[in-house]
């Protein structure tokens, strides 16, 4: 009898059940394996192992303390908020977490600043920097409450309406003069390979995707030898897997834009298991998505393009690129000295991102590093310009956390594993704790009341730490360090 379940604790666990209700009076071989393909398969046959008990004790750990804890504390929520709801170890903690990110959003006072920019007859545009000596506001110097930092307070100049209308009139017919260039080289390095959650949050920012139609697709993906296992949380990939990206970067980007080493990546994730590869193309070669674009739904193939070109990416060469900033004079009518600036960049050598571009997001845009050609001037230069605008602009409150944002900071906290993303937050939406407002997790009044009783009086069991620390413990259990009777007992 062979039993060939998914890799992890939970496909162990099921192994081992199978095993107890058959009772089989023939010899049993436990076999995994990570892709299917033939040669995994066959690899896999011929390399079969016994059951690991340390793997199984783990996961019944698992499912006797989730009993425990929601067995024991859901009555208590049936009393004091209302019957038929439910708590739940990792799903309490990710509705407290959208909850207090809510609580921020509550406590979020709106500031508003003003600020100008020249428009010059170059074809580019610059930001006004300096009045006096004094530093114009932007939006580092307001604080994530909406209020401007302590230490902004006494260096920034605060413009409003009048004062930014005031600028532009007594900036007309004023030039700039180039005051100084700054050029710097930057790298730029390729990101590993997906795992579980970063492929969701991919699949979420650039196609819009919640976690659940993202598992879906890549479960069929890898049902039809397409990928291999898509529950992972390892960022490793084999030495096949390393050499096929490496041909396939270097057959259709050129031998230039392939790393000089193959390049390993260690995982970022807090107990991660690695039981499996980074999800990747199958097989020994990887075909490229227009090869499978006949066999593919549209869905699939928009997938499959992903995992495919960020698999490739990781062995390509890093990016290179010059960023240019320079900085402009000006002077007002009535005599005021002002400071311009403007900043570019310009890919030299394009590397991974030939294969795999970065998305620029709302978190990480930044008003320093705008990817625009700048044009080649001079020390003293004078630049004309078209004309002087202002523009109003007010603190945005905290973005509510998103699906790919939310499995983003599980997996930062180590809460959660791979297999259970999707499910957690289809869970929370099920009990009526959060709702869907465009692709903004919302929490409901429910969400507070319940967070709010857990918080006050069993304030361990929804702390991060706690859920995290324990995840460490079960994976003590997987490696037979620890006893799992004696673990529960302590619980």
């Amino acid at each position: 009898l062979i039993l060939a379940t998914d890799e992890d604790r939970e496909g162990e666990a099921i192994a081992w059940h199978l095993v107890e209700v058959l009772e089989p009076k023939i010899p049993i071989k436990r076999m995994v394996f990570n892709e299917i393909t033939k040669e995994a398969i066959q690899a896999a046959v011929n390399d079969t192992r016994d059951l690991d008990y340390h793997l199984i004790d783990a996961q019944e750990t698992r499912r006797v303390l989730d009993r425990l804890f929601g067995y024991r504390l859901s009555p208590v929520l049936w009393k004091k908020v209302m019957p038929r709801i439910s708590a739940g170890r990792v799903q309490s903690v990710a509705t407290r977490l959208i909850v207090e990110k809510e609580r921020e959003r509550m406590a979020f006072i709106s500031s508003g600043w003003w600020d100008l920019a020249a428009v010059t007859a170059l074809g580019f545009n610059a930001r006004l920097l300096e009045v006096d000596g004094k530093k114009v506001a932007a939006t580092s110097d307001f604080g994530a409450d909406g209020a401007v930092k302590e230490k902004s307070l006494a260096n920034i100049l605060l413009l409003d309406e009048a004062s930014a209308r005031g600028l532009v009139d007594s900036l007309k017919n004023s030039d700039l003069t180039v005051k100084s260039m700054e050029e710097s080289p930057r790298t730029e390095r390729p990101k590993p390979p997906f795992t579980t959650s970063t492929m969701q949050q991919d699949a979420g920012s650039r196609l819009g995707w919640g976690a659940q139609i993202t598992m879906r697709i890549a479960q069929r993906l890898y049902e039809n030898g397409y990928i291999t296992y898509m529950r992972t949380d390892s960022v490793n990939l084999s030495q096949q897997a390393v050499t096929a990206a490496r041909n396939a970067a270097k057959a259709l980007y050129g031998a230039d834009h392939v790393a000089d080493a193959p390049r390993t990546y260690v995982g970022k994730t807090k107990n991660a298991q690695e039981a499996h590869e980074a999800i990747r193309p199958a097989g020994d070669t990887f075909k490229t998505p227009g090869e499978l674009a006949p066999e593919l739904s549209r869905d699939e193939f928009a997938l499959y393009d992903l995992i495919w070109k960020r698999t490739v990416a990781s062995q390509m060469a890093d990016a290179k690129k010059m960023q240019m900033r320079v900085d402009f004079d000006a002077t007002t009518n009535d005599g005021k000295a002002t400071i311009f600036r403007a900043n570019g960049s310009v890919i030299t050598f394009p590397g991974f991102l030939a294969a795999y571009d970065d998305i620029v997001s709302e978190e990480n845009k930044d008003e320093e590093t705008e990817d625009k050609r700048l044009p080649a001037m001079t020390v003293g230069q004078a630049v004309k310009v078209n004309e002087y605008t202002c523009e109003g602009h007010e603190t945005k409150p905290p973005a509510r956390y998103t699906e790919p944002t939310l499995v983003k900071k599980l997996e930062e906290l180590g809460i959660g594993r791979p297999s259970t993303f999707a499910s957690i937050i289809q869970t929370i939406q099920d009990r009526g704790y959060v709702y869907k407002r465009g692709r903004a997790l919302v929490p409901t009044f429910l969400a507070f009341s319940v967070t709010g009783l857990l918080e006050t009086h069993f304030t361990k069991l929804v702390d991060y730490e706690f859920t995290a620390s324990m995840e460490e413990d079960l994976d003590k259990i997987a490696a037979g360090e620890a006893g799992r009777v004696d673990w529960l007992r302590d619980f």
